[in-house]
């Protein structure tokens, strides 16, 4: 975002501070870039949030990445060649992540049990500022959000006609 001190990372959080789920945060950050409303973006993902339906699977910041990475460069030909274009990428950004955080897990990344996993039902935590202080969570959307700045920068051939 030349010319402006607000980045797609500040952008993220702010959303994730409003109360939007860590899917929703990265990927309605790039909703511009993607031609779709704030509305459209924030509902596409928000079924990814809480590691996807708060399932505490794959870290819900990691697929609003994914959504955007697809957006930007997935496949529309059926072919090997072009699947393996995007699951590279993907592969690639995970083990960014992996790297960053040590797991693309929600589970692992809030150091849950089995069991308290289970007794956390779908409904979503009150945000506090204890919320945020006891998890990651911040820190997962403000990096993917920097990864996405990252694949506008490193892939805009790319952008332009992934967007055709």
């Amino acid at each position: 975002m030349s010319g402006s001190s607000t980045t797609r990372a500040d952008k993220a959080l702010a959303y994730f501070h409003q109360g939007y789920n860590c899917s929703q945060s990265v990927f309605t950050a790039f909703s511009d870039i993607c031609r779709l409303s704030e509305k459209q973006a924030l509902m596409l993902s928000s079924p990814l949030g809480a590691g996807i339906g708060r399932m505490r699977e794959v870290c819900g910041a990691f697929c609003g990445l994914s959504l955007l990475a697809g957006q930007l460069y997935g496949n529309t030909i059926p072919s090997p060649e072009e699947k393996e274009k995007i699951f590279a990428l993907i592969q690639h950004l995970a083990n960014a992540f992996k790297q960053e955080f040590g797991t693309i897990y929600c589970k692992e990344l809030l150091h849950l049990t089995d069991e308290q996993k289970n007794a956390e039902g779908t409904r979503p935590q009150d945000r506090s500022s204890a919320y945020y202080a006891a998890r990651p969570c911040e820190r997962c959307v403000a990096f993917c959000a920097e990864l996405g700045e990252s694949l506008l920068k490193e892939y805009p051939a790319n952008l332009s006609q992934s967007l055709k």
